[in-house]
């Protein structure tokens, strides 16, 4: 599938997202260069027999450490909805101790220290199989399917709350980097605050103290609802919007009518605008897209904060720019990207 998309007559822009202070370019003229169409490929069929995580094929993955289960059904067999499995191939320890994963800074030079410091990477690597059915996108399950998935990621973000951070992500298709297609979310619990998240924790902060207590995320949610201009769709639960600074064409954002510091306190997930937005990525594209979906949650020490589900389509390769000068170029501008997907469905 082939789409040419973008505002011929738009000159480049540069912005700075609220939320993180990453910049951006938006150059729609971009768009009708050479090259420059946008191709989300044909999703690959995935095989039921040979499907590591369909129901039935229990004895394929590691023992269960959680599920949602008929009444009656034994762990590691048939008869869950959403199943949850430690990672075969594990990025993080959970066997060893925990020393800091901060490095201390003390008077005097120390190469090891200063130039080639290290720890053990410590933390849970979690799979969270989102349905027995082999299906390769969250696009494909029902409301009441979705939901449940999404009730289990929170259930266990909350089982890690003594982590210093929680990343939940998707990763949809090959070309965004699925190595097994079956819909499945992986949990990482850090014992650490990635540089990203912590300044976001820091601009939540500071525009806390600025506004005498206001929230960031909050306050940008209710000025997008009134200008309209990059909002998609919004329900009892939440806003989908294309993000004022968005890095990738058609780049979306889950945020919740009423802000909550943590995605895993009680209250909406926001499961039905998710299922929405990806319907409405697939009748825009002509078919889903590969995509790297993840929930920003409030970090340790973060005093105010706000939680969302970001989504990145991975419909142009990252380039010189972006991976070297780690600014986005994005040939879609969001206004343009909220307009089609407002009248996708």
């Amino acid at each position: 599938m082939t789409e040419r998309s973008g505002d011929l007559s738009l000159a480049p822009q540069l912005r700075i997202d609220p939320l993180s202070g990453q910049r951006a370019i938006v150059a729609g003229a971009r768009a009708g260069r050479p090259g420059g169409e946008l191709r989300a490929p044909v999703p690959r069929q995935l095989d039921p027999e040979s499907d590591p995580f369909a129901e039935g094929h229990e004895d394929r993955t590691p023992s269960e450490i959680y599920a949602l289960r008929a009444a009656g059904t034994a762990p590691d067999s048939p008869g869950w909805t959403v199943r949850v499995v430690p990672n075969l191939y594990p990025a993080l320890d959970q066997g060893c101790a925990h020393p800091s994963q901060e490095p201390s800074p003390r008077p005097g030079a120390n190469a090891d220290r200063d130039l080639f410091w290290s720890a053990p990477a410590v933390g849970a690597h979690e799979v969270i199989i989102n349905t027995p059915a082999s299906v390769t996108s969250l696009a494909e399950l029902s409301d009441d399917q979705l939901a449940r998935a999404l009730d289990v990621w929170r259930e266990r973000t909350r089982a890690h709350s003594d982590a210093s951070y929680v990343h939940l992500i998707v990763n949809e298709q090959a070309e965004a980097g699925a190595s097994l297609l079956h819909s499945h979310a992986q949990l990482y619990a850090l014992d650490f605050v990635p540089a990203a998240v912590a300044r976001e924790r820091e601009r939540f902060g500071a525009y806390a103290t600025r506004t005498m207590g206001g929230n960031l995320l909050a306050d940008l949610v209710q000025e997008e609802v009134r200008k309209r201009e990059r909002v998609v769709a919004i329900d009892d639960e939440a806003v989908l919007m294309a993000p004022y600074g968005a890095r990738t064409p058609y780049q979306l954002m889950i945020a919740p009518r009423v802000p909550r510091m943590r995605f895993e306190d009680e209250g909406p997930t926001g499961a039905a605008i998710l299922r929405d937005a990806l319907r409405r990525l697939g009748a825009r594209l002509g078919t889903l897209p590969p995509l790297n979906m993840w929930v920003r949650t409030a970090p340790r020490g973060a005093e105010q904060f706000c939680w969302r589900i970001d989504i990145l389509p991975r419909l142009a390769l990252l380039a010189g720019l972006e991976l070297g000068a780690g600014l986005y170029l994005n040939i879609v501008p969001p206004e343009k990207a909220a307009a089609e997907l407002r009248g996708a469905i």
